[in-house]
């Protein structure tokens, strides 16, 4: 990578590269958590990151390797907080989908969310906790740091609870 930062359409270039590699298995999991800590080191590239691991076809986010277990925890709390985003924008467009027939959709959607809630699930327990209250907060009783963001998308009534069940889930079948 360049010594500046990616900016997001980069960053998902540069991730779906080495998405390839690792899943044609020329990168090893070691190197795709390194390379992963670069992008996970500005906004934008963790932003790149998350878009094409958990929505792609790449196994990554679904083995989850210790290795990059370890960088996405070291990457602290801009991975939490992304991981909450794209935890609650994909419970919201599950309903969307189907609101509108579209399972194909849904089920993508489906996967995003499975992936967000095993990742959270591995990430510090406190911040993890921390960050999913205050989605919580806003999805269940339209207040607090996160009402901006879920007005924003525009989500109704049905997508709030989806949203609260999605964060509910995470601590359901969690650790040990």
């Amino acid at each position: 990578m360049t010594n500046r930062n990616p900016n997001f359409q980069e960053a998902m270039e540069i991730a779906a590269t080495w998405l390839k590699q690792w899943d044609e298995e020329e990168i090893s999991d070691e190197v795709m958590a390194d390379r992963a800590a670069e992008l996970l080191a500005s906004r934008d590239g963790a932003r790149g990151f998350f878009v094409v691991s958990l929505a792609g076809e790449s196994t990554l986010m679904d083995r989850l390797p210790d290795a990059l277990v370890i960088k996405l925890r070291e990457a602290g709390d801009g991975v939490v907080d992304l991981t909450a985003r794209n935890l609650a924008m994909s419970a919201a467009m599950v309903v969307h989908h189907r609101n509108n027939g579209d399972e194909a959709q849904a089920m993508g959607s489906e996967r995003v969310n499975q992936r967000c809630t095993e990742l959270l699930r591995q990430l510090d327990s406190q911040r993890v906790k921390e960050r999913l209250e205050t989605l919580l907060e806003a999805a269940s009783h339209s207040r607090g740091d996160d009402l901006s963001f879920l007005e924003r998308w525009g989500y109704n009534k049905d997508q709030k609870e989806a949203i609260g069940e999605a964060v509910h889930a995470v601590a359901e079948t969690g650790r040990p």
